[in-house]
């Protein structure tokens, strides 16, 4: 080695004294350490500033990778990484909030930032989080963790030094802290005091530790990794060292090794010269005897820099590369768990997969404090000795919703089942106790209990609260346990039966265009069959009665009148279809309307009560009040006050002639709760305004988003629905009675496509039907002008007649029978071919004269 470079272990080991700023006197190419990160904010600035690659194997805070420190580089693994898989893990089992301790200093400080950071981003957060000024003041560690167990997180993350004494863990053993209430989580201190200490001095603090879950740096299995330890462990019977080897020690190991290597390339590139440049620069006096002023730039420090960059190292503690924070890349840890005096290996994390064991994509079971299998809570809301007040409102009225039983403490009711219920669901114990807020003889200002909450002088409130805009403006509510509104309660009765009850299946237009399609296919089966069906001739009395009853018959398939023409079968068949639809819906719907109670109320809604003269009840204290005279203008001297459900029942009988009123206008659960026990009344429509009933809590209370996730597993599960059926379906739900608008009809709309199709096949054959018979006609006229020259017939030619007259031949052809039709071109077509058919008999000849009847007298006329 070149006597102007100074290499050896002491230039390139730095230690947390003064002796990082002692080797700065000396003309150094690299140093590596230190192995706290408070010194390393200091060193970093001053080598940074000597161009001087520094490697650190201990330093873990991520806030020295920073495009300042350009020359700081690290072997280990940054606490970003470890806070990632520490947020992780608190994640994984599902906490929300936990309480941080920590040292007061740069590393714990950064490091617990970063971990705040990293639980936001998974919608959890650092409750509390107390510095310690270090691990040496017993009283402010004391004085910490036993005020902190006044708190409601039980979720603790220690990130502290290595504590060979495990001050922190004592005291808190002490304080009865390490019980199975409690979640313990470490950062790698923990690990790393653990394997520097040796089985007989730290034995007997692991019954203590029973439970802790931490995080180790993970390093690879390797025979260089068992040969080293096997090394160290021969040394310390020999005193010549006083600790095993951690996963510092493997990262102190391979940084000496890159550095000598990168060294060694750099002297093979640029040579066995290496210069340094005066700073020109004092950095401190002689009085320590320390020349500083006297320190030099490395010239060709970012060469060095350069070629460390570059490292692609299998090393005793993984593969060793650098990324651009100069850390070394894709950092994993394993997760410990303490038991049995032993650090149980139960899974494992990297920036990639995330956390998994070795087996499976889960962690294995965890033993947590007190030999608990069981995943803890990590939460409590109060203790035993300070429970949580919870105020409820003494009504005067519609006491099932919450009342307290007189002369004792029991409180009971439709909101505290389900108060009750919800609490089975949340993650933690709740101690606490009802207060009554009212005096029970009239109704409590529910906008003052709210307050009283937000003032905390309650801890949270129960009870019939609706959730409007100026409550939630002081307090948290709950997910809404029921959905509420404005509703309409009034008489109901039964429906009685009508003479004319057939006609309610179908609706007016359903009926018009049932009736119209009976005439329609009639006709066209007329026409279609008139000129071939002797059913279909005679007179024209006859004539219309079988047009008219025919597709009327074929309900009751007592039709006689045969079809012939293909035409006529192919609209029956479409028309046969369309009725065994409509038959079987008219049947079903009869059944429906004449089996099934309807109940009947002449008022249909709100806009019936608005737009009448009718008076309307509403209940005292009831926001029901301003809405009806604000919202809806109705005025005041149309709205009765009434206290209770007797004065409910009492005017709706008296009713509007006798005093009462004919409808009451209130809160969909209270006028459930009254329906539960009379069966003379019924809701009417829908509600027409919406909001909800939920608990109140202070503002920011954990136990406000517990409760809300609690009332949906509730809902969910269906325990919400049967407390509101066990509660006011007594007499069967009141929302199954009311009157409707009208009774249960088929439109028309539902049958329109069979209609429409039923019309297209119809207007298609009347259509082949009538393309057919013109063309026979025009033929027929043909045949008439030949004959005419020939002889005269008694089918005169009907030449230059008026439109009227062709239109009046033109009906009376299509009047004549098919068969006579046939019998005139068959002899036609003999006379034209005389030589073939001279012989032809007379009498067939007189015969189709004698048939055809084509108005001879008009045509003569013509």
């Amino acid at each position: 080695m070149p006597q102007s470079l100074t290499f050896s272990w002491k230039t390139l080991i730095v230690v947390a004294s003064w002796a990082p700023l002692e080797v700065l006197e000396k003309e150094i190419v690299a140093l590596i350490g230190p192995q706290s990160s408070v010194v390393a904010h200091v060193i970093s600035q001053i080598v940074n500033g000597l161009q001087i690659p520094q490697v650190s194997y201990a330093a873990t805070d991520p806030t020295l990778s920073t495009l300042q420190l350009p020359y700081f580089l690290r072997t280990t693994i940054s606490d970003s990484y470890q806070m990632a898989a520490m947020a992780d893990l608190i994640d994984y089992y599902g906490w929300k909030e936990v309480i941080a301790i920590f040292l007061d200093d740069d590393y714990g400080r950064n490091g617990i930032s970063f971990l705040g950071d990293e639980l936001q981003k998974k919608m959890c957060r650092i409750s509390h989080a107390f510095p310690l000024p270090s691990l040496d003041n017993l009283t402010k560690i004391t004085q910490i963790l036993d005020n902190s167990k006044l708190l409601g997180p039980r979720v603790y993350v220690v990130h502290v030094g290595p504590d060979p004494q495990l001050r922190i863990f004592t005291i808190a053993h002490k304080l009865g802290m390490l019980s199975s209430n409690y979640v313990w989580f470490a950062t790698d201190w923990l690990s790393t005091t653990l394997d520097s200490s040796s089985p007989i001095t730290i034995g007997a603090s692991l019954d203590m530790l029973n439970g802790i879950v931490g995080l180790r740096p993970h390093t690879p299995e390797s025979k260089g990794k068992r040969d080293l330890w096997n090394r160290i462990s021969k040394m310390q019977p020999k005193g010549l060292t006083n600790s095993a080897l951690n996963v510092y020690g493997l990262y102190a190991y391979d940084s000496v090794w890159i550095v000598a290597k990168a060294v060694d390339k750099f002297l093979k590139e640029n040579g066995t010269i290496v210069t340094f440049s005066p700073t020109g620069k004092v950095f401190g006096s002689n009085e320590s005897g320390i020349q500083l002023g006297k320190v030099k730039v490395f010239d060709r420090g970012s060469d060095l820099l350069r070629i460390l960059m570059q490292t692609d190292y299998n090393g005793l503690s993984g593969r060793i590369q650098f990324g651009e924070d100069r850390s070394v890349v894709n950092g994993s840890y394993d997760v410990i768990n303490i038991n049995q005096r032993k650090m149980k290996l139960v899974g494992h994390w990297s920036n990639d997969s995330r956390f998994h064991s070795y087996l499976d994509q889960k962690l294995e079971n965890v033993v947590w404090p007190g030999g608990k299998k069981e995943i803890p809570r990590g939460w409590v809301i109060a203790d035993s000795g300070k429970p949580l007040r919870i105020a409820f409102p003494r009504r005067a009225s519609f006491v099932d919703f919450v009342t307290q039983l007189n002369n004792t403490n029991i409180v009971q009711g439709y909101v505290i089942d389900i108060f009750k219920e919800a609490l089975k669901f949340v993650p933690y114990e709740v101690p606490y106790k009802f207060v009554p807020f009212g005096d029970g003889k009239v109704n409590p200002s529910y906008d003052e209990l709210v307050q009283s909450v937000a003032n905390n002088v309650f801890d949270a409130a129960v009870g019939d609260i609706a959730i409007i805009t100026n409550r939630t403006k002081v307090v948290d509510f709950s997910q809404p346990y029921t959905t509420t509104g404005l509703i309409i309660v009034a008489p109901v009765e039964d429906s009685k039966s009508s003479a004319w009850v057939f006609l309610k299946p179908f609706t007016v237009e359903m009926w018009c265009a049932t009736a119209g399609s009976f005439v329609v296919i009639g006709i066209v089966i007329w026409m279609l069959e008139h000129r071939i069906n002797d059913h279909f001739r005679g007179p024209p009395k006859r004539q219309i009665i079988t047009m008219c009853l025919f597709s009327f018959s074929t309900l009751f398939k007592a039709n006689q009148e045969a079809t012939i023409s293909p035409l006529s079968r192919l609209v029956m068949l479409v028309w046969l279809f369309l009725l065994l639809v409509i038959t079987s819906s008219y049947t079903a719907s009869l059944t429906s309307i004449l089996t099934l109670q309807q109940l009947w109320s002449p008022i249909r809604g709100i806009d019936d009560l608005v737009a009448s003269n009718l008076p309307i009840g509403y209940q005292v204290g009831s926001f029901a009040y301003d809405y009806l005279t604000q919202s809806l203008f109705i005025p005041s001297s149309r709205l009765l006050r009434l206290d209770s459900p007797e004065d409910y029942e009492k005017a709706l009988r008296l009713g509007p002639k006798g005093g009462g009123v004919a409808a009451i206008i209130d809160e969909l659960p209270y006028l459930e709760l009254f329906l539960s026990n009379t069966k003379e009344f019924g809701i009417i429509g829908q509600p027409f305004t919406r909001s909800g009933w939920g608990f109140a809590f202070q503002r920011g209370s954990r136990l406000a988003v517990d409760m809300s996730t609690a009332i949906l597993k509730l809902s969910e599960s269906g325990k919400l629905q049967e407390i509101h059926d066990s509660w006011f379906c007594k007499l069967g739900c009141p929302g199954n009675r009311g009157g409707k608008s009208e009774p249960d009809q088929l439109h028309l709309i539902s049958f329109w496509g069979l209609y429409l199709l039923c019309g297209i096949i119809s207007l298609a054959a009347l259509f082949l039907f009538l393309l057919r018979l013109i063309r026979q006609y025009i033929r027929y006229l043909r045949h008439h002008r030949r004959r005419h020259l020939e002889e005269v017939t008694p089918f005169p030619v009907p030449s230059n007649s008026s439109c009227t007259q062709t239109i009046q031949n033109f009906i009376d052809f299509i009047d004549e029978k098919e068969e006579a039709i046939k019998s005139f071109f068959g002899a036609s077509h003999g006379s034209q071919n005389g030589n073939q058919l001279h012989n032809h008999s007379q009498n067939a000849k007189e015969k189709a004269d004698s048939e055809i009847q084509i108005g001879t007298m008009g045509m003569n006329r013509g």
